[in-house]
């Protein structure tokens, strides 16, 4: 019996049924092919002219396997589902049967999601899914909705950030086994929090990559990325390179009822075809997910909102892709470092304002780092389609040391703009650790040795010489080849509990929960306005006038004055503004916050962000003159939202 698929036909990979197993692999230019189990080898039978498969009797889950190709030294399965002893070693046969205890799960919650980048490896210090799963309710308490798995699958040496690999099927053997990954999924179900999977499709890592032993024709000779050649998805090795994708899509959301993927560096997916393979993989995602809502994200350096747009106008239908504008925005306003790939940022109050209600900086603009225009104008695209994020692997890890965002800022405005983050209208993402200020940094690290451990060394020192920190500096502040650098790296679950560290972790928590539980804030694109250099204002208007919200950030000095000519400072009719929520609260280690607006006028306070609530004047609160001012007020926010939509409309 063939494991097939109706769609892309022979599904290769071992298969275990109550009697034996299915062995099916594609090997294009072999003649003959043996599954070799101890020292007996079986010959497959073609099935077509790639295609070698075999039912094997009496083997069952935990059988080690390797596949002969025309006599030759026995090689791993490209698409095995376990290697218990790392790329290199045999493959093993997997039993899928898993006792789900999620049935009333339906997939992500629709809305704004709250997303958690884990890695695996260093999330916990025993590195295992079963200690990571232990921590879930950790997250459930700070008001996640999503965890995104850094990926998972199978790589070479004993760490790394899972970029680099090379058996797609196969979770990583030293986090735990393929069961130890479901019982993650599933308890994070039982807990209400999705799990989505970044994965990698634009490349193959460069050791122990058996799959070119197979298909040599399985990488593009024409298409190149930034890690070598990409998958070859309109040539001469699609036929094999488009249903190893696609398959493994499914095989992820159905096998391990993963909720969604998270695209790697989708600009390096290169296809000239139609329909492109990105939004193949999204249609066979959501069709794996047989109804289950899924969240698909992509990264975009280009920032193509095209990856969006629904597949009828010749997108892709991703639900969200990456903002990098809002991270090196929000980066230089904390630091001030205008350099290398932050060079076209200023981080001043307009970008942040644009960020929160236009979404993407530049959307066709020239962008001088790249000597090129970035982007195209997407005013369909808003914020709400995108995930902002403060911190994220790859941008902690591009600091000189590794260095977290609080590490680099003045404490008051990095809690000024957590609140910008966490209250604003994206989806937002929360970097590990980063919701207490961990005290360890996150460096790049990959455990491998000989030239390309030299190699890698020298590609991460050269990428590093665009920051003229890392240029004076003059060598790597952590060698990625150590132990060391992983330990340094990795998180210590004792810290959450220390002052300041629970300090930050509330500060987290209450910014979730109030954005969560806000009706203003749901699914709604704030106004805005700048005040100043370093200050603007978010506004939420609602049907109920008593709802409508007011987010002042502040990220300079202390602002006093008697006015201020912005209209949308005015609060609703019949009421006054008064302080709901502030950054400074002594909770989160700030000095503590007076009103900000009085009969005085403004106080905005220093490195601050305060969320405003309208509060009935009190000559207004009794009587028939309040009934009118609140409808008033309500009519004035009618009119207020139907002007907004008519001016976006044109």
């Amino acid at each position: 019996m063939i494991t097939s698929d109706a769609r892309r036909g022979p599904v290769p990979g071992a298969i275990l049924r109550p009697d034996g197993v299915d062995f099916c692999v594609h090997a294009t230019h072999a003649r003959r092919v043996d599954v070799v189990i101890d020292d007996t080898r079986v010959a497959l039978e073609r099935v077509d002219d790639v295609t070698f498969a075999a039912f094997v009797p009496d083997v069952g889950a935990g059988t080690r396997y390797r596949y002969s190709l025309d006599g030759g030294d026995p090689l791993p399965d490209p698409w095995s589902r376990w290697q218990p002893d790392g790329p290199h070693g045999a493959s093993c046969v997997v039993d899928p049967s898993f006792e789900w205890t999620d049935a009333g799960w339906n997939g992500v919650a629709p809305g704004r999601q709250f997303l958690y980048e884990m890695h695996v490896g260093t999330f916990t210090r025993e590195r295992t899914w079963r200690a990571a799963t232990s921590r879930l309710e950790h997250l459930v308490e700070l008001g996640i909705t999503a965890v995104e798995l850094m990926p998972i699958v199978e790589f070479a040496g004993e760490f790394g950030w899972g970029y680099d690999g090379v058996h797609l099927f196969a979770p990583y053997h030293l986090y735990g086994t393929p069961s130890d990954v479901r019982a993650f999924v599933n308890r994070a179900h039982e807990l209400g929090l999705a799990v989505i999977l970044d994965v990698v499709y634009n490349h193959l890592g460069p050791d122990g990559n058996y799959m070119l032993h197979y298909v040599p024709e399985f990488l593009s000779t024409r298409h190149r990325t930034d890690w070598g050649a990409c998958p070859d998805f309109d040539g001469p090795g699609a036929r094999i390179a488009r249903p190893f994708v696609l398959q493994n899509v499914a095989y992820w959301i159905r096998e391990f009822r993963f909720d969604g993927l998270r695209i790697d560096a989708s600009q390096d997916v290169k296809d000239t075809s139609r329909p492109h393979i990105l939004a193949e993989i999204v249609r066979t995602a959501r069709e794996a997910a047989a109804g289950r809502r899924i969240l698909i994200t992509c990264e975009n350096e280009p920032q193509n909102a095209n990856l969006l747009r629904p597949f009828e106008d010749g997108g892709c239908a991703m639900d969200a892709l990456w903002n990098d504008d809002f991270h090196h925005s929000a980066r230089v306003a904390a630091t001030g470092r205008a350099e290398a790939y932050y060079t076209d940022y200023t981080g001043n109050a307009q970008e942040l304002v644009s960020l929160a209600t236009r979404g993407w900086l530049y959307q066709g603009q020239r962008y001088a780092w790249q000597d090129q225009r970035r982007g195209r104008y997407a005013p369909d695209i808003g914020p709400d389609r995108l995930v902002a994020y403060l911190q994220n692997h790859d941008q902690v890890a591009n600091s000189l040391h590794g260095e977290r965002l609080h590490a680099m800022a003045d404490p008051g405005v990095v809690r000024a703009l957590t609140a910008f983050l966490l209250l604003g209208p994206s989806h937002a993402l929360i970097f590990q650790g980063q919701e207490y200020a961990a005290p360890q940094p996150f460096y790049y690290f990959a455990d491998h040795g000989g030239e390309l451990g030299e190699s890698v060394v020298r590609g991460r020192a050269e990428f590093l010489t665009q920051f003229a920190t890392f240029a004076a500096a003059g060598s790597l502040p952590a060698d990625p080849r150590a132990r060391e650098t992983l330990e340094r790296s990795t998180l210590d679950v004792a810290d959450r509990e220390r002052t300041p560290h629970a300090q930050w972790f509330a500060l987290h928590r209450d910014l979730i929960a109030l954005a969560r539980s806000e009706p203003a804030l749901q699914g709604r694109v704030p106004a805005g306005a700048v005040l100043g250099p370093h200050t603007l204002l978010l506004r939420w208007d609602h049907d109920d006038v008593a709802a409508a919200r007011l987010l002042i950030v502040n990220l300079g000095r202390l602002v006093r004055r008697p006015s201020i000519a912005e209209p949308l400072l005015a609060p609703p009719f019949g009421y006054a503004w008064s302080v709901q929520w502030s950054s400074d609260d002594v909770r989160y280690g700030g000095p503590g916050t007076p009103e900000v607006e009085t009969d005085r006028g403004w106080t905005l306070p220093a490195h601050a962000a305060v969320l405003l609530r309208p509060r009935p004047e009190p000559s207004r609160r009794r009587g028939r003159r309040g009934a009118e001012s609140a409808d008033a007020a309500r009519a004035d926010a009618r009119r207020a939202r139907r002007t907004r939509t008519s001016r976006e409309r044109s």
